[in-house]
């Protein structure tokens, strides 16, 4: 929390409330306040007097990402979960995703959505609403995800899994750091509607447009600049390779506009495939160019190409547990 002075008695009280019939910790971490903060939850914790309740002081306003950071390190339970002190979210939605989390084993990961409940929501910023939509888009063509509210700060993660990733964001962006490895990880991300009580500036939100526009950057960072190396060369070689396919159609002003767009499939089937995978649709795009001849040509390298995305889908699904067992499996698959 940062400067949320005005919200913490009825927030603390709500969380503890909501969650005293189960087992679980709470830590509270200041991020930096200078409004009184500081000195209220020194005042609870020394209150409550329970083991189960931490309290981290951060001298300086660093970013949410750098807070989270630092809980993550002191928590001690099987499963972590995130929840700002600004009233925004209910954590009584919290509760429903970790009575879910806790008894299906196989559930290891939930977000959630603010744009999938019929629960009560109050939003009057409707230009927030399409950039936090528009970037989910994004982030699912870059990731191969399919989530409806990649920004909602309400999740609940498996610590076993949030302990191995290497999160470096330290600001609003952590949002995309967490949903960007555990997508690179292969764990399925499930979501959970919530309510959502959206807050003005005046009534202290933090996120500004600056924000925003460095959502562009760390989507870019975290899916280009951080991939391991059997990803990188898939990238590298996908998109050669469809930049050569693409020369031989078109002419003119025509002919580059085709190249791009083929160098931009490129990007997305090495992004998305390893090499075997990639090789197996630069196979089906040389069989379908040799049925047809002329501009006809186009057509059947189409369809050898949507051949070899469906083999390829298969193949994945039929390797996906192997992947994890055997270093050299996850390298060509």
């Amino acid at each position: 929390m940062y400067n949320e002075i005005n919200s913490l008695e009825k927030f603390t009280n709500n969380l503890i409330s909501i969650f005293q019939n189960e087992n679980v910790e709470y830590i509270f971490i200041n991020d930096g306040s200078t409004d009184g903060s500081k000195e209220w939850l020194l005042k609870l914790t020394e209150k409550k007097q329970k083991n189960n309740i931490k309290f981290i002081d951060l001298k300086d306003n660093i970013g949410k990402g750098h807070a989270l950071h630092n809980g993550i390190e002191e928590s001690r339970g099987d499963y972590i979960l995130f929840q700002d002190a600004d009233l925004e979210l209910d954590p009584r939605d919290s509760l429903e995703m970790f009575n879910i989390i806790k008894n299906d084993k196989n559930i290891e990961c939930i977000f959630g959505s603010r744009y999938l409940s019929g629960k009560l929501k109050k939003n009057n910023n409707y230009l927030n609403e399409i950039v936090v939509k528009f970037n989910s888009l994004l982030f699912n063509l870059l990731f191969g995800q399919s989530l409806s509210d990649l920004h909602c700060g309400t999740k609940i993660i498996s610590s076993e899994i949030l302990k191995n990733l290497k999160l470096t964001i330290k600001d609003f962006g952590f949002e995309i750091d967490v949903a960007s490895q555990i997508s690179r990880n292969n764990c399925d991300i499930y979501e959970f509607g919530i309510s959502y009580f959206a807050r003005s500036k005046l009534e202290g939100k933090k996120i500004t447009w600056v924000d925003g526009l460095k959502s562009y950057l760390y989507m870019f960072k975290t899916r280009f600049l951080q991939n391991e190396i059997s990803i990188t060369i898939s990238i590298v070689y996908s998109t050669i390779y469809m930049i050569y396919i693409g020369s031989f159609f078109g002419m003119g002003v025509g002919k580059n506009l085709v190249i791009c767009l083929f160098a931009l499939t490129g990007l997305f089937i090495g992004l998305h495939n390893k090499i075997l995978n990639s090789s197996l649709i630069l196979l089906f795009l040389y069989i379908g160019s040799l049925f047809s001849k002329g501009n006809g040509k186009i057509y059947t390298v189409l369809i050898g190409f949507f051949i070899g995305i469906y083999l390829v889908k298969k193949i994945s699904l039929f390797f996906k547990n192997k992947k994890k067992k055997n270093k050299l499996i996850s390298f060509f698959i």
